[in-house]
C-alpha cells in the first residue's frame, strides 16, 4: 500500500512598513523571515531542481508579505541588515579568535550569510520571482490566503468584507505569477459556513482546515482526513493530519525541542556588551536579536555551546524518523481504509530557519529521503491530488480554527473583543461609499481605494494575535486605531467635505500596497 503527503507551509507577516523611520524593531520581522527561512528554502529548492528530484511542496505566500517582498524601500532596507549582520560576524570572528568553539560558529554564520547575500543578488532581491521560477518548473504550488489575513468568521456579520478580501488577494495573485490560484489557506484555519461561495466566485478549487473541523462535517467523512470532501458547491475541503503535526508541534516531544538544536532566545544581542551590538540590533531602543547565536537549546541554566554538526545530524536522524512514521501510518491506515491515504501536513513557513534553525536541513534531508529511499510515500500537493482523484465525498465542512481549543477564542477575547465593534462600523460605512460611488474615478477613486486598504489593514488577524498573546501589544493598538482613525477620515472626506489630495498622497505612499485595488468588491455581487 502507498499513500500520498502533502506538506504545505504558510508564509505570512503581516504589513509592516514604516518609511518615516530608519530603522524600526517591528520591520525586523520581515528581515528575519527572509535571512532564516525564506532565502534558505530558495537555497534547499534550488538544490532539488539542480540535482532533477521530483519534488511537490505547496507554499502560501500571503499578499502583504508578498507586497513587502517586492517593495524596493523594503529590499534596500533587507540587504542593509544582510550586510549589518555580515559585518558583525567579521567582528566576531576577530573577537573569539581564541575561544575555539564561538570562533567555528562566528565563521559558520560568516559563510552561511555570505552565502545567503549571494542567493539573494542572484535572483534580483525579488524573492517572489524566484518562488514563482519553482511553480513555473512544476516542484511548488503556490497558494494565496486572505488579502490581509483577515479571521473571515469574524467578518461573517458582514459578507462584502469577506469578498472584499478574498477576490483582492486573487487579484494581488494575478499580478505577482500570471495565474489564478487554485488553493487558499484560510486564514488561521478558520472556516465558517458560506465562505466556499466567496471562493466559487473566485474560483477558488481547494482550501485547508484542521482536523476537527472535518471530522465533524455533515455528514461524516468516510475517509476521515485521509481524504478531502467536497463542500455542496464543489470546493474541496482538506484537513490536516493530527499524527504527523503532533511530531513537529509538540512544545514536549516535538523534534525543535530536541536539546542539540540551537537556542532561539540566547542571542549576543543580549549578550555581549551593549555599545557593541548597539549598531547591529534591530531596533534603536533596548537590545534585540541579531541571529548570531552561541547555544544550544540544552537545560534551563547551563546551556552548552551549540554544536552544528551534532544539530546537523538529529535533523538528518528526525528526518528518517519523520520519514518511517508515515511509511508506517501510511500502511497502518490505508489497511483500514481499503485506499491509498492522503496525509496534508501544514506548518507555518517561519518555523522552519527562523524558530527551528535547523529546520530547512530537516526538511531538506526528509524530501531527499523520501525521493531516493522508499516507494511507500508519494510527495503531492493538493491540486495535483484533485487532479488525479476527482470523485470525492459531498459534506459540508464543520466551523473550526486551528487555534487555541479549536476555535475563535485567540482572535476574540477579553484583551482583543474592542476591536470588533470598531471594524463593524468601519466596514458598514464602506459598502455605503461604493452605492455612493459605484463608479468613482480620479481622486474619489483614488480615496475609495485608501480606505479600502485602511479597512483591510485593521481587519488583519494579527494585531488581536499579538494582543492576545502579549508580544507587542502596544505597537498592535496603534495600528489598528491608526488605520481605522485614517478610514474614518477618508470616510468623512468622502461624504461630508472635500478630499485632500496632499493628505490622501501621504496615505499612499505609507500604506501601498494593493495597488489596483477594487473598491468595488465591498458592494453588491455583480
Amino acid at each position: 500500500m502507498h499513500g500520498h503527503l502533502a506538506i504545505i507551509l504558510h508564509a505570512h507577516l503581516p504589513f509592516v512598513r514604516h518609511p518615516e523611520h530608519d530603522r524600526f524593531l517591528e520591520e525586523s520581522w520581515l528581515y528575519e523571515a527572509v535571512l532564516e527561512s525564506y532565502l534558505p528554502l530558495i537555497q534547499m529548492m534550488d538544490g532539488w531542481m539542480r540535482d532533477g528530484m521530483r519534488t511537490r511542496l505547496t507554499l502560501t505566500l500571503s499578499p502583504t508579505l508578498c507586497s513587502m517582498l517586492l517593495d524596493p524601500l523594503l529590499q534596500d532596507r533587507c540587504t542593509q541588515r544582510l550586510d549589518s549582520l555580515i559585518e558583525l560576524a567579521e567582528k566576531e570572528i576577530h573577537r573569539t579568535h581564541w575561544d575555539r568553539a564561538f570562533h567555528e560558529l562566528a565563521w559558520m554564520y560568516h559563510h552561511r550569510l555570505t552565502s545567503l547575500r549571494e542567493t539573494y543578488r542572484s535572483y534580483g532581491r525579488n524573492i517572489v520571482g524566484a518562488f514563482r521560477k519553482f511553480q513555473e518548473q512544476g516542484c511548488l504550488e503556490i497558494i494565496t490566503t486572505a488579502a490581509t489575513h483577515a479571521v473571515l468568521p469574524l467578518l461573517a456579520t458582514h459578507p462584502p468584507s469577506v469578498r472584499a478580501q478574498i477576490l483582492i488577494a486573487r487579484d494581488h495573485y494575478r499580478r505577482c505569477f500570471d495565474r489564478d490560484p487554485a488553493g487558499i489557506w484560510l486564514p488561521e484555519c478558520a472556516y465558517t459556513e458560506g465562505v466556499e461561495l466567496i471562493l466559487q466566485e473566485a474560483n477558488i478549487r481547494w482550501f485547508v482546515m484542521d482536523t476537527h473541523g472535518l471530522l465533524h462535517a455533515r455528514p461524516r467523512p468516510r475517509y476521515g482526513v485521509y481524504a478531502p470532501v467536497f463542500t455542496p458547491n464543489g470546493i474541496a475541503a482538506f484537513g490536516r493530519d493530527h499524527e504527523s503535526a503532533t511530531q513537529v508541534w509538540s512544545r514536549q516531544s516535538g523534534y525543535p525541542a530536541d536539546p542539540r538544536y540551537r537556542d532561539f532566545y540566547r542571542d549576543v544581542g543580549h549578550d555581549l556588551d551593549y555599545d557593541y551590538v548597539r549598531p547591529y540590533l534591530p531596533g534603536t531602543d533596548g537590545r534585540g536579536f541579531t541571529g548570531l547565536k552561541y547555544h544550544a537549546i540544552t537545560g534551563d541554566h547551563h546551556k552548552l555551546v551549540y554544536n552544528r554538526q551534532a544539530a546537523l545530524q538529529a535533523a538528518a536522524d528526525q528526518a528518517q524518523h519523520f520519514l518511517e512514521s508515515r511509511m508506517t501510518q501510511i500502511q497502518r491506515i490505508g489497511n483500514i481504509i481499503g485506499r491509498p491515504p492522503l496525509l496534508i501536513a501544514p506548518y507555518d513557513a517561519e518555523l522552519f530557519g527562523h524558530w527551528w534553525y535547523e529546520g530547512p536541513e530537516f526538511l531538506d534531508y526528509f524530501i531527499r529521503k523520501t525521493v531516493y529511499d522508499q516507494s511507500v510515500v508519494r510527495l503531492t500537493t493538493p491540486q495535483e491530488y484533485l487532479a488525479e482523484n476527482p470523485t470525492q465525498q459531498v459534506a459540508t465542512p464543520s466551523p473550526s480554527t486551528w487555534g487555541e481549543e479549536g476555535h475563535l477564542k485567540v482572535w476574540l477575547n477579553d484583551r482583543n473583543q474592542w476591536i470588533l465593534p470598531h471594524l463593524d462600523v468601519a466596514q458598514t460605512r464602506m459598502t455605503e461609499l461604493v452605492r455612493r460611488h459605484p463608479n468613482a474615478t480620479g481622486l474619489t477613486q483614488r480615496a475609495l481605494r485608501q480606505a479600502g486598504r485602511e479597512l483591510l489593514l485593521a481587519q488583519s488577524s494579527d494585531w488581536p494575535f499579538i494582543l492576545r498573546t502579549g508580544t507587542s501589544p502596544d505597537y498592535a493598538i496603534q495600528r489598528v486605531k491608526e488605520h481605522l482613525v485614517r478610514f474614518l477620515g477618508l470616510h468623512e472626506q468622502l461624504t461630508t467635505t472635500r478630499i485632500h489630495e496632499g493628505e490622501l498622497a501621504a496615505l499612499e505612499q505609507k500604506d501601498n500596497l494593493f495597488g489596483e485595488l477594487d473598491y468595488r468588491y465591498w458592494g453588491s455581487k455583480a
